[in-house]
């Protein structure tokens, strides 16, 4: 099989790791996770990860909160996630390396742009914890930032919906599934992909954003063959 995109970043929420618990960590949800990217890995994609905190820290839960103070908690939140995908990965026999753009370096690796495309070109999953590192960015603009500097063939933002919709599809039965969009379309129809400095990125840098439903057993698969089982924007 040859892959349409060889290296790709991987956006998880942190509320994907959680499954039926909606917070916390469920190993069980986790394990099937990284097995649906094991077996890209295997067909040879070279994979990086940003992963959110959702499941442990919302860093607008709380308006008392200083924000640049709940962005640096939401930060540690993905590091705990990332931790937990690289443990799991070490489970399933997959080299991977976690690095931070905070430096924690009892635990993970400080972020270095060339040591990341060693380890990518070394066929190691690099796990990138901390977001960008600064508050009043989401981990979402992580993912775009972090696939621009890996040279990424694509983004894949791995949620729990098949796709991209005209609304809420939960609520809302007449809503419509986007095959494809361009990036603008996104914008100007204010769709809640990721949000616009991501989209904007992903944009000026000419990375397709690729929406899947990791909970299905082909989709992550399927979309970098070139069979899009999802939504593509490009």
């Amino acid at each position: 099989m040859k892959l349409k995109y060889k290296r790709i970043l991987v956006k998880l929420s942190g509320e994907a790791l959680a499954g039926e618990k909606k917070n916390g960590v469920c190993y069980e949800t986790v394990l099937s996770i990284c097995k649906k990217i094991k077996e890209v890995y295997d067909l040879g994609a070279e994979i990086g990860i940003v992963v959110g905190g959702g499941n442990f820290w919302r860093g607008k839960q709380n308006d008392e909160f200083d924000r640049a103070t709940a962005d640096y908690i939401g930060m540690l939140a993905t590091t705990m996630n990332a931790l937990v995908l690289n443990d799991t990965f070490r489970q399933l026999n997959v080299d991977s390396r976690v690095q931070t753009t905070i430096e924690m370096r009892q635990i993970a690796e400080f972020y270095i742009k060339g040591r990341a495309h060693k380890h990518l070109e070394k066929g190691r999953i690099v796990i990138f914890g901390c977001g960008t590192g600064s508050p009043f960015f989401t981990t979402d603009t992580a993912a775009a930032l972090k696939a621009a500097e890996i040279n990424a063939d694509a983004l894949i933002k791995a949620t729990n919906v098949d796709g991209v919709y005209s609304s809420d599809p939960k609520r809302d039965d007449k809503a419509i599934k986007y095959e494809e969009l361009s990036y603008l379309e996104v914008l100007n129809k204010k769709l809640k992909v990721m949000d616009s400095t991501s989209t904007t990125m992903c944009m000026d840098n000419n990375i397709p954003i690729i929406v899947i439903n990791i909970n299905n057993k082909n989709d992550l698969k399927d979309g970098l063959l070139g069979k899009n089982r999802g939504t593509i924007i490009k």
